[in-house]
């Protein structure tokens, strides 16, 4: 995430999920989940618990080898990078070592920028054309677009500009052999989704990868919101909280209705990628490698991949 917004600054306290999602029951057990899918689904892990630790500008390059020493030992199938590691001129060689000495692929990169802001156009589109320069050459295939928080409901102009900008960074995107996919915080899914009902209207194929955990937070069914926009979506950010609204140390452990999602993710035919996001409200009681752990067990567990 840009230094220009804080992921706090989304933090919305939230009731308990009981009854947020349209669909209920119980899933098949994990067994008869083999199949499932049409193809196996990708999980990576975002390092954002890792980045938080760095304000202002939330580069953790410092702690990289425990990434990934942490991602191998939770057997993650990837990490998905954020912008700012990936402007570092020696983020190449550095990671390329790490990736070759443990085993975890970078997939993806998540990217946060004005793209409202008309004036900043050029400034982002060189800058994001730097980090895909670095994400191809490290193998990365994914990046995940945040839009910018204006701090007050976009005007027409401003989405305008936004869809500008997006349709030429899907252009670098096309030219790097990666995957775009719009990711939401909690500012586009607020007031009925102005912000990225906005975009849609300009750019109705944008591949999305929404949060599922941000969507809640920002006052949207996390299940409603697949099955009217799933057949778009590439990617996913997985998450849970508790029912005050605290984020919990692993996926599973708090009241977000996993079953109903997946059983949503099925019916749109979902085959794109995911990736586990952690974070922490508290200092964690446990080493946050047994928390990637425990996450990406249940969601093998309960999504079946």
């Amino acid at each position: 995430m840009s230094k220009t917004i804080k992921r706090r600054d989304f933090l919305k306290t939230s009731g308990s999920l009981t009854g947020l999602a349209f669909l209920g029951g119980v899933l098949p057990s994990p067994l008869s989940l083999k199949g499932f899918w049409n193809q196996q689904v990708p999980v990576s892990g975002h390092l954002w618990v890792y980045a938080s630790k760095y304000p202002p500008n939330w580069d953790c390059t410092p702690i990289l080898e425990q990434v990934f020493s942490d991602f191998q030992y939770a057997g993650l199938e990837g990490l998905e990078m954020m912008e700012v590691h990936l402007r570092h001129e020696d983020v190449v060689p550095r990671v390329s070592e790490l990736i070759e000495r443990y085993g975890v692929p970078v997939t993806g990169t998540s990217y946060n920028g004005d793209m409202w802001n008309r004036e900043k156009q050029q400034q982002i589109l060189e800058d994001v054309e730097r980090v895909l320069d670095h994400l191809h050459q490290l193998g990365g295939s994914t990046l995940g677009i945040t839009v910018g928080n204006a701090g007050h409901v976009k005007t027409t102009a401003e989405l305008d500009a936004q869809a500008e900008v997006l349709t030429k960074i899907r252009q670098l995107c096309d030219q790097y052999e990666i995957q775009p996919n719009l990711h939401n915080h909690t500012f586009e899914v607020e007031n009925n989704l102005h912000d990225l009902k906005g975009t849609l209207e300009r750019i109705p194929d944008m591949p999305l990868g929404p949060d599922l955990n941000w969507l809640i937070r920002g006052g949207v069914d996390p299940v409603e919101f697949i099955q009217t926009y799933g057949r778009q979506m590439v990617y996913m950010h997985i998450r849970d909280q508790q029912a005050n609204g605290k984020w919990t140390e692993a996926v599973g452990e708090g009241v977000t209705d996993f079953p109903a999602i997946v059983k949503a993710l099925q019916q749109v035919g979902f085959e794109g990628r995911a990736a586990i996001e952690l974070a922490f409200d508290t200092p964690p009681q446990h080493d946050v490698k047994e928390s990637w752990k425990k996450s990406r067990e249940y969601v093998s567990q309960v999504f079946g991949w």
